[in-house]
């Protein structure tokens, strides 16, 4: 086809005729053949000049033609920059080889191919699952085989118009900085495509190209069953859960936890039992969101008398928990109470189970964003804990160095329900969780208690922990620049937010904490995402960042009551705090910001 192609910007000209010489997806390059005869260049520009950024984790974006999109030449092109850069870190690339997973949404299952035909055209082994996984089985893949890495396609619980695309290190654990800015500059040195990368029908038959997901799902029961802490309790319970995967992977593997655990089956959400790339009865498929997202599972459960939901999100690595209050209603615990709940848990079970373990060699850990509760339960159980950044990527290496270090790390968690339990997994895994939280909820349940009641009784014991978090969404990179160096101006950070007195400041932005003594942050620092901590005189803490996935400006506030403390007056207080946060700090209608949407 003769095309003529004159935007009047020579570079641009230029991506335009590269993308075409490049994609040899008829859909893609018509979307951008379209672009230049309806001469919409302000699109064309926004799609090819600017390329997805290949993030610590890799890729996640709405799919579509053009380097700003989720789409198969950027899926080769990626894969052909990292696989460079393995044979640069690695020695055995060619012996270790890589795992490569997907789940259910819409060109997961090709671009998961696409990535397989990069390494066979190089003659890499690929150990490709045949069938949609939850992203923890491609972690433990990663370690069970000794692979030098693993690609798992997903875009979690993004909206269904969006893919994405996450690489583990050889640890099992997602890679970190210095690696994801030399996989990302190996990216460019890497764009035209290799030959024979878009043949994905030569996967099937390859000796080089294996399904490990038999053996790695048998693998991975066995040593979930040995973290069942009271198997004969649970196969002599007929408590019933209801649980649902949101139209993602979980089905399966939930029920083959529950099996595993010796636990009743649940009560299935049929309406979103099945995969289903649409999503059709949710607006977003996040079991974050609350009760919005889980009503299908509230009028399941409802029918059924079954008091406790279990939701896992699409690619099954986080964990949402919901339970009937006496008045008929649902609680759906926060990702910090369902944190707390698990801390003590693991606790309990390690201390009757391992009486002689060093209590110092015990290991947990969380985001910073997260609870302080385990932090205080360390201070007084006197086991080690650890803050990290935002994100597993963190947690999980930090596991490895641990374990090295000759410590048990029995669990980490972040406050957006994502869950390690054990260290089986260096990652967020919803299928443990789940198994572990249903066995939590059985054993109360054999005191006649309930997951309210003992999360009433863990802060009665380590002080109350009353925190939230929610988020403004902005799409204005320009508007977000300036709210946060409003609050940095020329590192005068501000000494008060409203009737809130500022005990210290962390900028990890900049680096700054003046918290330490040279105040210089201890935490890793990233001048390319904005996280800011307040902490206050009163002993309460306040963050302010931007996600790292979705146009979102998250703040995230708690206080921190000592034992026999008032839980209103708590909760009060997080109120006050949060609303002179947001009113002095993140001015929203001044600033555009849009709401988070309510239950």
């Amino acid at each position: 086809m003769d095309l003529p192609i004159d935007t009047g910007d020579a570079s641009l000209d230029g991506k335009i005729r590269e993308w075409l010489q490049y994609d040899e997806n008829p859909v893609t390059r018509d979307e951008i053949i379209q672009l230049v005869q309806e001469k919409n260049h302000d699109k064309l520009n926004a799609l090819l000049m600017k390329r997805l950024a290949f993030g610590t984790a890799g890729l996640r974006a709405r799919m579509g033609a053009g380097y700003a999109c989720m789409n198969d030449l950027v899926i080769i092109q990626t894969t052909q920059g990292l696989l460079r850069y393995m044979q640069v870190a690695f020695s055995d690339v060619d012996k270790d080889g890589v795992v490569i997973g997907h789940d259910a949404r819409h060109n997961s299952m090709r671009f998961a191919h696409l990535a397989a035909a990069v390494f066979i055209s190089q003659q890499i082994p690929v150990r490709l699952f045949s069938d949609i996984v939850p992203t923890p089985y491609v972690a433990f893949a990663v370690r069970r085989y000794e692979c030098a890495a693993g690609i798992m396609v997903t875009a979690s619980h993004n909206p269904k118009q969006d893919n994405g695309y996450k690489v583990f290190w050889n640890n099992g654990a997602q890679i970190i900085p210095p690696q994801d800015e030399k996989i990302a500059g190996s990216i460019l040195d890497n764009l035209a495509p290799w030959p024979h990368v878009w043949s994905v029908g030569g996967l099937e038959g390859n000796t080089l190209c294996s399904d490990p997901l038999a053996r790695i799902s048998q693998i991975y029961q066995q040593k979930l069953e040995a973290a069942a802490y009271h198997r004969v309790q649970n196969e002599n319970s007929e408590f019933l859960f209801t649980y649902t995967p949101m139209h993602g992977v979980g089905q399966k593997f939930a029920a083959d936890a529950f099996s595993t655990f010796g636990l009743k089956p649940f009560v299935s959400v049929k309406e979103q039992a099945k995969p289903d790339p649409d999503f059709p009865t949710v607006e977003f498929p996040n079991p974050e969101e609350g009760k919005s997202a889980l009503n299908l599972a509230m009028a399941a459960a409802d029918a059924r008398g079954s008091t406790v939901i279990l939701a896992n999100d699409p690619d099954a690595d986080r964990l949402a928990v919901a339970e009937k209050k006496p008045d008929g209603s649902w609680h759906v615990f926060s990702g910090n109470e369902i944190g707390a709940l698990f801390a003590w848990w693991l606790w309990e079970n390690h201390q009757r189970t391992h009486p002689d373990f060093a209590a110092s060699k015990v290991c947990m850990m969380s985001s910073t964003v997260s609870s302080k509760i385990i932090a205080t339960m360390a201070e007084q159980e006197g086991f080690h804990f650890d803050e990290t950044l935002t994100g597993f990527k963190w947690m999980g290496n930090l596991t490895k160095q641990r374990s090295e270090e000759g410590y048990k790390v029995l669990f980490a968690f972040e406050e957006a329900i994502g869950f390690m339990v054990g260290s089986e997994v260096l990652d967020k895994d919803g299928i443990s969780a789940l198994a572990g939280m249903a066995e939590m909820a059985v054993h109360l349940n054999t005191q006649k208690k309930t997951l309210s009641q003992q999360l009433t009784d863990i802060y009665q014991k380590y002080g109350y922990h009353v925190a939230n978090t929610s988020y403004f969404i902005c799409h204005s990179a320009e508007t977000i620049a300036r709210i946060f160096n409003r609050l940095r101006a020329d590192a005068e950070y501000p000494t008060r937010c409203g009737d809130f007195a500022i005990k210290g400041v962390r900028d990890l932005t900049t680096g700054f904490d003046s918290n330490q003594a040279d105040n210089k942050a201890v935490l890793p620092t990233s001048s390319s995402s904005q996280m800011i901590t307040f902490t206050f005189v009163d002993g309460s803490v306040a963050t302010l960042r931007t996600s790292g996935t979705e146009p979102k400006i998250k703040y995230y506030t708690e206080v921190r009551l000592p034992p026999g403390g008032d839980a209103a007056a708590a909760r009060s207080h997080l109120e006050k705090l949060q609303q002179q946060l947001v009113a002095e700090f993140l001015e929203p209608e001044k600033n555009g910001l849009i709401s988070r949407a309510t239950d």
